[in-house]
């Protein structure tokens, strides 16, 4: 029933003033369109806002794999499982995150293999649950960790990134794509 209100749309279904970004995702993503950006198609505002505060994002302090560590931390800490295998086949086939350490993520537990990104993944998971009121003690830990002002609010911005996809895949229950089922949390 959700998704009579919700379409996920397609090159066929989507608005004129949208296909052409839909072409360039489906040209980016290895010829498919992932339903996230379908559903949001239902509203080019929020489309826009993903894409381009994604984009910022991609350029913030963190590094590729720091970036997927928030993307991932949030996600599973939202109950986003769509999330969850977006970011999972980047981690695997772009960033080339260790298994172990992606392992930890997915699964909520402590990165044993990496302190640093350990720190991270706490930090992230304070933000999200105290909404940003983490405590000084835990601020110390992530800047003691090598973390810098910078990369604490990199962090906020990852959240608001993940907080909209998360919160829209969960608004409907996006199903995932066949070509990121591999990645699902059931995998």
């Amino acid at each position: 029933m959700t998704q009579d209100f919700f379409p996920i749309h397609t090159l066929d279904t989507v608005r004129p003033d949208l296909k052409e970004n839909l072409e360039t995702v489906k040209k980016n993503n290895g010829g498919y369109i992932p339903n996230l950006i379908g559903l949001l198609a239902n509203s080019p505002t929020a489309l826009e806002t993903y894409q381009t505060v994604g984009g910022i994002n991609r350029r913030n302090s963190l590094t590729p794999t720091e970036r997927e560590v928030v993307q991932i931390t949030a996600a599973v800490a939202n109950g986003c499982g769509f999330c969850v295998a977006g970011h999972t086949a980047i981690s695997i086939k772009q960033i080339k995150m260790p298994d172990e350490i992606l392992q930890a993520l997915r699964q909520g537990t402590p990165i044993e293999t990496d302190a640093k990104l350990d720190a991270l993944a706490r930090f992230t998971l304070a933000v999200i649950h105290e909404k940003g009121k983490v405590g000084d003690q835990l601020l110390q830990e992530f800047f003691q960790a090598g973390y810098t002002a910078e990369n604490a609010l990199d962090v906020v911005l990852g959240v608001s990134l993940a907080t909209l996809c998360n919160y829209a895949n969960n608004l409907i229950n996006t199903p995932i794509n066949p070509e990121l089922q591999a990645y699902a949390l059931e995998n």
